[in-house]
């Protein structure tokens, strides 16, 4: 039996979510509750990968089994009582055998958050920023991502991707208070490091550092050497998911 486990987490304790040889990942901490719980070793596969420090509001991941779990609603209660208090979950679901978290998810969107104040109580929530920036700029540099498709500029290197080619769907800033600044955005896929670098790069051009006609050069040139330096993780959320039949 196959199964989907909705759950969010605050990501500053971890080396990401999928399990790394240096250091604990909210996978590895999922994998040992559930198969403590289950009796069984249990192996999840992820919706998506996200970095060192970064958080997820919704993420999901499937694990199978070798039969059905009587009460999958108690299993989720029973695992949040397992867990620590930086890792939730929302829902344990059974789901058809060739489902899959990763490949049948439709789209991932992400939020990134700047604060312009200094907040002792959630430094690890946002990005203080205190550098003043040009709004209207930078949501006119980020209309340009829906035009391309190819986003090579804003990936890492060396990674194990067959292309750079994603479908941005939206892209924009807006003020979520005068101290708050969001950055959304919603695509089918995501390189590695994308989201930050995206970040980054129209930071820059909000303080006037590079032109709009600049980034869109940046996204054409193909080339992650001339794009700005990637913003921090703690601002980064996973906030949505999304599936055609869940």
């Amino acid at each position: 039996m196959r199964y989907f486990i909705e759950h969010a987490y605050n990501g500053t304790a971890y080396c990401g979510w999928q399990i790394q040889d240096n250091g604990i990942t909210v996978q590895q901490v999922l994998e040992e509750k559930l198969s403590v719980l289950l009796r069984e070793p249990i192996r999840l596969t992820g919706s998506s990968r996200t970095d060192t420090g970064v958080h997820a509001r919704q993420q999901f991941a499937h694990f199978d089994v070798e039969g059905a779990i009587a009460n999958p609603e108690d299993l989720a209660f029973r695992l949040n009582g397992m867990l620590p208090f930086d890792i939730a979950v929302e829902r344990v679901i059974p789901v058809n055998a060739n489902f899959h978290s990763r490949f049948d998810a439709t789209h991932r969107r992400y939020c990134y958050r700047i604060t312009r104040r200094k907040d002792p109580f959630s430094p690890y929530g946002a990005y203080y920023y205190r550098k003043p920036v040009d709004l209207s700029r930078m949501n006119e540099a980020a209309a340009l991502l829906l035009r391309h498709r190819d986003f090579e500029s804003f990936s890492k290197i060396h990674t194990d991707v067959n292309h750079f080619e994603c479908t941005i769907t939206e892209a924009y800033w807006e003020n979520e208070d005068p101290r708050v600044l969001q950055f959304h955005v919603k695509s089918n896929r995501f390189l590695r490091g994308m989201v930050r670098a995206l970040v980054g790069t129209l930071l820059q051009v909000g303080e006037e550092k590079r032109s709009v006609a600049d980034f869109e050069a940046l996204i054409l040139a193909k080339n992650r050497k001339m794009a700005g330096p990637q913003a921090p993780p703690h601002g980064l959320y996973l906030v949505e998911v999304g599936y055609d039949t869940l």
